[in-house]
């Protein structure tokens, strides 16, 4: 039996290494071609450092840089600048779609990646427009079991969180670090088992994407992190975000957190130190 199980491991590793985007040349040829094709540009136009975001209103304002170049493919949408050193996605909301983000972004040989993304803040002292830097993910997402056994931790990369955090207090900002409650089910507000577990695991904010993108980036030697946005409070009296609260949330924070994750990216860039702590 233990013969057998070895084997069953076995099996189980090579799959997963078959699958990974380094060791397969088909499938990294057909990425490089989906890339350009999902955000209209080319893969020489791509800088090493890549933020992510969920929302075309990030786009937009990076478009305010003199030198960006922006493109919109067949599914997402994307800016360039040059002098910044820094490139940035919009490829939409949810764990599928993050998952083929960072299998996409891989084939550029990223220095570093970053999600600028939302969440609902669940622990009592935070409130909308708070940062949170997550320190792990919980993984009750679809995606991330392709990558890696569910037995793995969702950790993001310590280095560009440490890079992060230095530029938070450089501004003059606070945040919160801890665990997220990463689900791809959208209506989870209206589930009172789902919520009770969600007190249980003590959780600090839920969304929608990180746990998919710390795993697929582990699996795929991106280095990720993220920096989060408080942009709702699900559990409290405010209630569940809407098209009036969201619109508040942009016009009020999303400038702060844009720069932030910019500085941070072109300071990576500027300081040429290795990100990935080890080769595996």
């Amino acid at each position: 039996m233990l013969h057998y199980g070895v084997t069953m491991q076995s099996k189980q590793a090579r799959l997963y290494q078959s699958n990974r985007i380094f060791n397969n040349v088909n499938k990294h040829r057909i990425a490089l071609d989906m890339l350009e094709r999902y955000t209209g540009g080319s893969v020489k136009t791509f800088r090493k450092q890549v933020i992510l975001t969920n929302f075309d209103y990030y786009i937009e304002r990076f478009k305010m840089f003199p030198d960006a170049v922006a493109t919109k493919g067949s599914a997402m949408s994307c800016a360039h600048s040059a002098s910044k050193d820094v490139s940035i996605i919009n490829f939409s909301i949810g764990s599928p779609n993050a998952a083929l983000i960072i299998e996409l972004v891989s084939v550029i040989e990223p220095k570093a990646v970053l999600l600028l993304g939302m969440c609902g803040g669940l622990h009592r002292s935070l409130k909308v427009g708070d940062f949170v830097l997550p320190m792990a993910a919980i993984r009750d997402d679809g995606a991330s079991q392709h990558f890696m056994p569910k037995q793995v931790p969702a950790l993001p990369t310590f280095k560009v969180q440490k890079f992060v955090s230095q530029i938070v207090a450089e501004k003059g900002y606070d945040y919160r670090t801890g665990v997220i409650h990463t689900t791809d089910y959208r209506f989870w507000e209206f589930n009172d088992r789902f919520k009770e577990d969600l007190y249980e695991e003590r959780a600090i904010a839920i969304e929608m994407e990180c746990a998919t993108l710390f795993i697929a980036g582990f699996a795929s030697k991106v280095p990720i992190g993220a920096l989060l946005l408080v942009s709702d409070l699900p559990l409290k009296r405010e209630g569940i975000k809407t098209k009036r609260s969201a619109s508040r949330v942009f016009r009020k924070y999303t400038d702060r957190h844009l720069d932030i994750g910019i500085k941070s990216m072109s300071e990576i860039a500027e300081r040429g130190e290795h990100i990935r702590h080890y080769k595996w």
